[in-house]
């Protein structure tokens, strides 16, 4: 038990401090006694547990899996009702993905049922679009003020937008891997036609929001070909999956040496967070299973790959054609 339990503290532990050192510090002791029980020859008492867990912020609880065997225990993302809990949210997710970045061998696999997240959030009119539905969601007052995308795009915080890109970029320097469909984009498409047709988005955005879902096909794309992630300080490798045979559910697990813990979605944009192991290698395994009966789009035919872009280009196409002519409705299959 204490072998696990200080295998797990180094994979919180600080990287740019000696590891004894570091718990010599926590418990107050010295050098030698800390060396001691990181090499088991003296045993942890409860209390030094404690002071250790609190350090490093884990549960002891779901360290060792008290309780039923049937039961896991989850950790549930702020909440988020307002723009200042959308901000909250931003820097938390910074601060949990930051640290992959150190983590050379650290992948992130993304079952993607919408666009992921990081990448839309850029210096973009969709970058906007796409907290202004989430808010949308959260927040009763926008609903009760009737607040167009028009209004909100003129009055968001600098602050929001800059942890919203700070957030997207960090995303550069970590290993991906997503398995797409071909309905993975019409989520994104659905709501700008509903925006659109409620008339809280203009023509005008709603076509330069469009333009901007366009470029991230086309850089996806391109990052699927050279199977690498553009503008990437660490040359992170970049996988597209694409599965004719699932439905995706945006759960995105995040896999380092030391453990495997997965995010599945609770509301709109919250999530449970999973670090119960058992249950993340049922998620990894259920994740390699998929994958292997997908398509890497990098070993798939120029063919393959020309079709299920193009089938993009035109959902996108006929959502803009759709736009300017402002009548008759239609679907995106």
């Amino acid at each position: 038990m204490q072998e696990l339990f200080i295998k797990y503290l180094k994979s919180k532990s600080n990287n740019n401090t000696s590891f004894v050192d570091e718990i010599a510090s926590v418990l107050d002791i010295g050098y030698d006694a800390a060396y001691r029980r990181i090499n088991q020859k003296t045993s942890i008492s409860l209390e030094e547990g404690v002071k250790l867990a609190k350090h490093y912020k884990i549960s002891l609880n779901k360290l060792f899996e008290v309780g039923s065997s049937t039961t896991i225990l989850a950790d549930l993302s702020p909440p988020i009702h307002n723009i200042v809990g959308l901000e909250m949210w931003l820097k938390q997710s910074y601060n949990n993905v930051y640290p992959l970045t150190k983590l050379k061998s650290a992948t992130i696999i993304y079952s993607a049922k919408d666009i992921p997240l990081f990448h839309t959030l850029k210096d973009s009119y969709l970058s906007r679009y796409k907290m202004y539905v989430w808010l949308k969601d959260v927040d009763p007052e926008m609903t009760r003020n009737k607040i167009s995308f028009d209004h909100f795009i003129k009055n968001i915080p600098d602050s929001l937008l800059e942890n919203a890109f700070k957030l997207g970029q960090v995303y550069k320097d970590i290993n991906i891997t997503e398995i797409w469909n071909n309905t993975t984009i019409n989520g994104s498409l659905q709501q700008v036609l509903y925006y659109f047709e409620s008339g809280a988005l203009s023509k005008e955005l709603a076509l330069l929001i469009c333009k901007d879902i366009e470029d991230v096909v086309h850089l996806i794309e391109k990052q699927a070909i050279q199977q690498c992630l553009v503008g990437s300080k660490n040359k992170s490798i970049y996988n597209l999956y694409i599965n004719d045979i699932h439905t995706m559910s945006n759960t995105v697990m995040v896999k380092t040496p030391h453990q495997k813990v997965f995010f599945t979605p609770f509301t709109v944009i919250s999530y449970f967070k999973i670090e119960h192991q058992p249950t993340c290698e049922l998620m990894h395994e259920f994740f390699e299973k998929q994958m292997s009966i997908s398509k890497l789009l990098v070993n798939a035919g120029e063919k393959d790959r020309s079709l299920f872009f193009n089938r993009m280009h035109q959902k996108i196409n006929r959502l803009r054609d759709r736009i300017i002519i402002d009548n008759d409705a239609f679907d995106f299959e």
